[in-house]
This record gives C-alpha cells, sequence and structure tokens, in this order.
C-alpha cells in the first residue's frame, strides 16, 4: 500500500485528486496539507510514501519544501503538481529534491503512471513537461527576454499592478477570482525575479513591459 499525502491549498483541487484516487486498491490518502509547513510537520508525526506536491502554496512553496524534505525524510519522494509549464519552474523543482513533475491538467491515467513510476524508485515527467525540457531547459533564458514569458493574461495583471490596483479591485476589473489574481502575482514574481511588488514592478520597467 502506497501512503499519499496530498499537498495543495485549493480545497476543492485536493478533493477532486481523493476522487480519483479512491477507488485504488494499492493506494491509500494518508494526509492532506495546505502548506509547505504543513507537509513537513505531518511527514514527522506519520509515515508517508509520496507526496503529491503544489509548487505555489502559502507560507512555505513546494520548491522549499521538497528541499527541506529531501533533507528530513530523504526516503518520501515528491511529485510536483502545478499549472505552470516553464522550464525554469520544472528545473527549479527537480533540483530541490522532486522525482516526477505533472501538469495540473493531466488525466487520471497519467497521474496513476507518475504515481507508479515514482514508487518503483524512477523519475516521471508528464509528455508536456518532457517537451518543455527537450526545447531546451538548461539554456537560462536571458533576463531581457522574460517578456516572452507572460502570457496575456500575466500581462494585464501585471498593467494593473503597476497602476496600483488592489488584489480585489484586479479580480472585479479582469472578472476573475482573488485567489487566481494572487497566482498570477506569485508567477510574476517567479518569472521577473523580484521578492516583492515594488521590485516586481521596478524590473517590469527596466524590460520595458509597462510603460
Amino acid at each position: 500500500m502506497t501512503r499519499l499525502l496530498l499537498a495543495d491549498d485549493h480545497q476543492l483541487f485536493v478533493d477532486g485528486l481523493k476522487s480519483l484516487l479512491v477507488d485504488e486498491d494499492d493506494l491509500c490518502v494518508v494526509g492532506e496539507a495546505s502548506n509547505g509547513h504543513e507537509v513537513l510537520e505531518f511527514c514527522d508525526r506519520e509515515p508517508v510514501d509520496i507526496v503529491i506536491m503544489d509548487i505555489n502554496m502559502p507560507v512555505m512553496d513546494g520548491i522549499q519544501a521538497s528541499r527541506e524534505l529531501s533533507k528530513k525524510h530523504p526516503s518520501v519522494k515528491v511529485l510536483g503538481l502545478s499549472m505552470y509549464n516553464d522550464r525554469d519552474f520544472i528545473s527549479d523543482v527537480l533540483k530541490a529534491g522532486a522525482l516526477g513533475y505533472v501538469l495540473k491538467n493531466t488525466g487520471k491515467e497519467s497521474l496513476l503512471k507518475a504515481i507508479a513510476t515514482l514508487r518503483s524508485g524512477e523519475s516521471y515527467l508528464s509528455d508536456e513537461v518532457s517537451k518543455t525540457l527537450l526545447s531546451g531547459f538548461i539554456r537560462h533564458m536571458p533576463y531581457e527576454q522574460a517578456a516572452e514569458k507572460l502570457s496575456d493574461r500575466e500581462s494585464e495583471v501585471l498593467e494593473c499592478i503597476a497602476s496600483g490596483l488592489t488584489t480585489h479591485e484586479i479580480a472585479d476589473k479582469l472578472f476573475i477570482s482573488k485567489n487566481t489574481v494572487e497566482t498570477h502575482r506569485k508567477n510574476l514574481l517567479y518569472k521577473l525575479r523580484a521578492r516583492n511588488t515594488a521590485e516586481l514592478i521596478t524590473n517590469a520597467y527596466k524590460q520595458r513591459l509597462i510603460q
């Protein structure tokens, strides 16, 4: 029996994962976590074989949690889970100790294959992720080319942030949820290598992403 810990700060997504896995006789969901700290605390208390780890989480993200897990509990395998298919992002996750990486839009068959592969001690990357890596993630994109990595929606959110709008105001203006705004904000911070909103705006101006 493979013991799984599901780590994601969106309960609806966790519930969806559980419903996919509930009929699998050789798998058992032993716990849930909404951030990296909770992952570490749970693994300190209970035996876990595989953590299905969301990358974008509050308090402690999945990359840092994977790094800490590899030190404290090297036998625990991490399957990174994200909506974000970017070679730099994937590289950071794998360097942090994750053995696999799948996208959140993956199907049940692919997820089960990933779990089985990690259980056997091998690494697993979904087809989309493999294609991204093969396109050359080893070649770090120059700082000046970061604009190519922004989606249309991220560019819109960036403009709103630069205009001084709050998360609630951005959500209303773009007709998206506040959680979605925060996800885009976190992605922008990562893509533009910024530690906070002020640095985000500064870097965006330097790269002429905003006027």
